[in-house]
Order: structure tokens, then sequence, then C-alpha cells
């Protein structure tokens, strides 16, 4: 019987024996090399749920993974042991979001890791054929795993659509906020003011490419002169994420939403957004996506692995949640290695 992190409510996660369901038409058996411990997860830890996504039962997350396949797929041209990665979104492909090309707004998807569906904090898991990526030979597990935060990330800066040489302001230096920055350096944006509150994160911003990186928005301010900038990026999870956002926008700016709010509430006067003028876009997911993350990493454009702070192994899980849940000074992007082979990447 395979094992796994279940989290079982909000503060209690724990490693148990892993009944593997059998397979369905159409799915095939992986075993997990990496999964990474998304801040959604950090979200059902802390919080029990997400909106109406709560935990009812024991279940298990982990949505951003790779793994090694245990049989061949030739219509895929990829053979038993070969190392692939993952898209979580398992939309329906028949609503009108999917038809428009939007299946990240899917209203009848089955995300893996997010309940009720068991994800792959565990040794092995079933997937859907159809979501398999396949990726270049030379990627490591920890290069698979970071294709789907990559994802968001990417999706985030299309919305927000900077302009070349276009001045961004982007609040929160976590994962997605450090990867968010790397991609907007690979489409040109201008300069990149970013502030979050932890130092670390901070520095590692800076050596990603920030111009500056300040402790909060009010810094911001200052730099520029109390204006704001025409574009910013929010990548936290405080509630008062929003609300910063908006201080840091300048008069007729755009905003981009992509951090979910500890207790899915925001905190916002409404005043200093109605104000400004402000345009918003709320970033969920990604599309189509994939492709594109592959290149950004395969060509070095993006440095998935700088994000990359600590390492667990399995039986190491409830203890990199409880690390993370107290923002543990250091940490930053933390991967669970199931097999224990972290040595492959």
């Amino acid at each position: 019987m395979s094992r796994a992190v279940f989290l079982y409510a909000a503060g209690d996660a724990r490693v148990a024996p892993f009944n593997l369901r059998e397979g369905a038409p159409g799915e095939t058996l992986l075993d997990v090399a990496a999964v990474g411990l998304c801040g959604s997860d950090l979200h059902y830890y802390k919080d029990g749920g997400i909106g109406a996504a709560s935990i009812v039962e024991p279940f298990v997350p982990g949505h951003e993974f790779g793994g090694w396949l245990t049989e061949d797929l030739p219509e895929l041209g990829l053979a038993r042991g070969a190392l692939v990665a993952v898209d979580p979104n398992h939309a329906c492909g028949h609503c009108e979001h999917c038809h428009a090309g939007h299946p990240n707004l899917c209203p009848n998807v089955a995300f893996i890791g997010a309940p009720p569906h068991h994800g792959a904090m565990t040794e092995r898991i079933w997937v859907p054929k159809s979501l398999i990526v396949p990726v270049p030979q030379d990627f490591t597990p920890t290069d698979a795993v970071m294709l789907e935060p990559l994802g968001v990330a990417i999706h985030a800066v299309d919305l927000a659509k900077p302009k070349l040489l276009e001045r961004v302001a982007l609040i929160g230096c976590g994962p997605i906020g450090l990867l968010i920055l790397q991609v907007l350096k690979s489409v040109g944006a201008g300069e990149i003011l970013a502030c979050d509150p932890l130092p670390h994160r901070r520095a590692l911003a800076l050596k990603l490419g920030a111009t500056r990186a300040g402790a909060s928005v009010d810094d911001i301010a200052e730099w520029t002169q109390g204006e704001g900038l025409p574009l910013v990026i929010e990548a936290t999870n405080a509630p008062e994420g929003f609300r910063d956002a908006v201080r840091a926008a300048r008069i007729g700016g755009r905003v981009v939403l992509v951090g979910i709010p500890d207790g899915d509430t925001y905190v916002l006067p409404a005043s200093e957004a109605r104000r400004r003028g402000l345009s918003i876009k709320f970033s969920r997911r990604m599309g189509h996506v994939y492709p594109r993350a592959i290149e950004l990493v395969a060509l070095g454009k993006v440095d998935v692995n700088a994000v990359v702070s600590h390492r667990f192994s399995l039986e190491e899980g409830p203890d990199a949640f409880r690390r993370l849940a107290v923002n543990e000074p250091g940490m930053v992007k933390s991967i669970i290695y199931p097999s224990g082979q972290s040595a492959r990447g």
C-alpha cells in the first residue's frame, strides 16, 4: 500500500497509508517523482479550504507534479520510465468556457489535488493520458514540477499585457511572484519595483532582476513620488494584497490580481480604487501555456530552480506545511520527493 500526505482539517497534515484506486479508461499510472507545495495547498492547510472547495474528509493535496511513466505511451511517443509533467486542470472540454479557450474557468473541472480529488503527495497516482505533458530529456523532476507554477505566471503576464519597457510594480515575492518577475523580464518589461515583507524574498527578487525591492508598498510610493505605476501585478496571500496593489497603481492604471488571500477575503477601501479609475483583472490558474513554459526553461530565460529553497521527503511533508505556514526564515518554494530520490533533481 502506498503512503501519502493527507490534510485532515486546518492545521492537520499527516502521513498515512493511501489505498490507490483502480485506474479508469484513458488513464495511466505514474510513479510520482516530485510534487510542489503550492500556495493553494497552504490555504487548505491554514484555512481548511478555499471558498466552496473545503476539506470535508481527509484528502491528498498536490497539483504541481511530475512523474515517471509505468507503461509505454506510443501515442505520445513516450516509453516506460520517461519523466513527464502533468497539467492538473482536467476541464470538461464541452462547456462554453472550454470552447472559448478558457479551460482554467471551466465550472465542471476535476482539478487534481483540490477536494474531493486526491493529488500527488503520494508515491503513485492515476492521471488521464490527455493531461500528460512530455518534457525534454534533460529536464529534472524539479523542472517538471515547476512548469505548473510557471504556467500560472505566464497566464498572469498574458492578462497584464505589459508594454515594451513599461514600468511594473510587483506586490509579493513568493514563488509565483518571483516567476512572474522572470517572465516580465523575458517579455521586455522595464523597471520592476517589487515589495515583500520578508528580507530573503526581497534579496532573491533583486538577484532575479527586480530594479528595487522594498518591504512595503510605501516604498513604491516613495520611489514614484506618490504617482504609482501604470501596471501592478499582485501575488500575495494577504487580505491587504488588493489594497496594496491599488495603492501602487497610478491613475488610469491596470491591476492584475493573482494571489489568493488568507480567509478568502480582501481588505479594500473602495474610494482608492474608484478614484484612480483602475482596470482590474483576476487571474485564475492558466490556459494552454505548457509549451511556452517548457521553452522558457529550456532556453534558460526562466530559472525555476532559483525559486526552490527547500526539499523534503514524503515523511517530512507535514513539517514542510508547518514551516511554510509560519513563514520560516529562508523558505520560498518547497518540493516533496515521494520516492526519496531528490538527488535526481
